[in-house]
């Protein structure tokens, strides 16, 4: 099985979802049809497991090391898989990632640690001291997530903590970029990407995805991708060809969906692409994990819409890889 040594984070990189029984335990048999459906867009560039589309929050480390387990007999052939690393302890997450790399993971993608909330962005050194011990424990390359500088968490990186962090770490390869500020945004895109070891950015602005686009990111990790990885590779093409007029022609199918997805509150965004899966037949049910909970009727009918007004599953098929 290649172990895509040579791969490095770009192009579109959809975030698979987790299905569920009613009984909450994983769905193994709809866990590997959504891998081989994900899988069989033309153009992504890999997938992403064990990330926020996935729950990772509400799986344990054995139902991580499943979740990839099926993911490289489904898919480990034919595209690289990217492992979230979700632990707020440095050492939990070193251990995670022995086991990704063990498992056939070709790349990290990097939560911040949560104790970082409290004013971690005064100490620079405590971001350094996270990814430095999840880097000495694995050889592969990381993507670290941006999260926002303000609100609530507070667990964004400054820039200046990222040209740190992209110094003293070689396998720091590329961000995820959802610093939610599109002038920062900006500015870490023409930095970073030009730095004499230059580091990615990975859009996950989903809500403003043909903005951010345009702003030269490497690509976009993003768990929308699970539903229209298909319009998200489009959208890219357009860009980096510089159609505007594709790219525009696209983004009228894809923001419909975006805004159902992303919609208030928030953290209902995977638990929306469930049900939008159900809805085009990719998916047998949309089970959550609490403390998520079903949604209500009301929100189900507005993704039909969205589905409608995007053309999906109305004799407009997508494309698909042979």
């Amino acid at each position: 099985m290649p172990r895509w040594s040579d791969w490095r984070p770009q192009g579109v990189i959809p975030a698979c979802l987790l299905p569920f029984h009613d009984d909450l335990s994983i769905d193994e048999a709809s866990l590997r049809a959504h891998l081989r459906d994900v899988a069989s867009v033309r153009g992504i560039s890999a997938i992403t497991v064990n990330a926020h589309a996935s729950e990772v929050a509400s799986c344990t480390e054995a139902e991580q090391r499943r979740v990839l387990e099926l993911t490289m007999e489904e898919v480990g052939d034919r595209l690289p898989v990217v492992h979230g690393i979700y632990a707020d302890g440095s050492h939990n997450a070193a251990r995670l990632a022995r086991l990704a790399e063990a498992g056939g993971a070709s790349a990290l993608l990097v939560f911040p640690s949560a104790v970082l909330a409290m004013g971690g962005q005064l100490r620079p050194e405590m971001a350094f001291a996270h990814l430095a011990t999840i880097a000495e424990a694995s050889t592969l390359p990381l993507i670290l997530f941006q999260y926002p500088l303000t609100g609530p968490a507070g667990l964004g990186y400054p820039l200046e903590t990222l040209l740190v962090l992209a110094e003293r770490i070689p396998s720091l390869v590329a961000i995820k970029d959802w610093c939610a500020d599109p002038v920062l945004h900006e500015r870490q895109v023409r930095t970073l990407q030009t730095l004499p070891r230059p580091v990615a950015v990975l859009t996950t602005h989903s809500a403003w995805l043909l903005p951010s686009l345009v702003t030269g990111c490497k690509g976009l990790l993003s768990g929308a991708g699970s539903v229209v990885a298909e319009l998200q590779v489009a959208m890219c093409e357009a860009v980096q060809r510089g159609d505007l007029a594709a790219a525009q022609a696209v983004n009228d199918r894809y923001v419909p969906l975006a805004q159902a997805f992303y919609a208030p509150p928030f953290l209902d965004m995977h638990n929306r692409m469930k049900e939008a899966l159900v809805l085009l037949g990719r998916l047998p049910r949309a089970v959550v994990r609490p403390p998520l909970v079903k949604l209500g009727r009301h929100e189900i009918e507005r993704l039909e819409a969205a589905i409608r007004a995007a053309g999906l599953g109305q004799g407009r098929p997508l494309e698909r890889a042979a």
